[in-house]
């Protein structure tokens, strides 16, 4: 199982470079709901709203949305190995919860700072 972080999600969604290998939309994708959110936020920041509305629909529904429950939330409370921005402590402690429920994941994202505090968390990361 893959966790999508923003960064690749949008990098696909708006056409950029870096984008990850086409395989990678066939895993099975989980992210919490906070990319939702962070990604619709982005597409309307520039202006994009109708123009890609539909692309994020699908690429949303592609996607297992986790909620940010108050578990989850709570883990984001606590310390990391590394220090951690605030939106990467909700990912990192959803990616956690899941773990500890059995799940196996890998991390897809291009955020170099997100990146190291998974790999601290013995997460594999695909960049």
């Amino acid at each position: 199982m893959i966790y999508l972080d923003s960064s690749v999600a949008l990098a696909h969604l708006l056409g950029e470079t870096r984008v990850p290998p086409p395989t990678l939309w066939q895993e099975a994708l989980v992210s919490s709901r906070l990319l939702e959110y962070e990604v619709w936020i982005r597409v309307h920041a520039r202006g994009l709203g109708r123009s890609h509305a539909e692309e994020v629909r699908a690429l949303l529904g592609a996607i297992a949305l986790l909620e940010l429950s108050p578990l989850v939330l709570a883990r984001a409370t606590e310390p990391f190995p590394v220090a951690v921005r605030t939106l990467d402590a909700l990912h990192l402690a959803a990616m956690t919860f899941l773990r500890d429920r059995g799940d196996n994941l890998s991390l897809a994202t291009y955020d170099d700072r997100l990146a190291r505090a998974a790999r601290a968390l013995a997460f594999d990361v695909i960049a």
